[in-house]
């Protein structure tokens, strides 16, 4: 993993939460399932959910596959 400061670590580990939590409403029970339909790398995904670094492509990507917005997904994202 890289070396990220604490400020960059806790918004990484925001967005596996926020990633987790858009994944289970959308009635995917684990990862390997929402990865699989969606056509994306399930080793991969399982990192972005553990708080990993993720490329802005695969940002794009994956939120294509949520179905939401970056308004959508970021939204509230500095308060929670």
């Amino acid at each position: 993993m890289a070396n990220h400061d604490t400020e960059t670590q806790e918004k990484l580990e925001k967005l596996a939460k926020r990633f987790k939590e858009l994944r289970i409403a959308k009635g995917y029970p684990n990862y390997e399932q929402f990865a699989f339909q969606n056509n994306i790398s399930r080793s991969q995904y399982g990192r972005y959910e553990k708080g990993q670094d993720i490329r802005f492509s695969s940002l794009c990507k994956v939120l294509k596959a949520l179905d939401v917005t970056f308004e959508e997904f970021f939204k509230d994202f500095e308060e929670k």
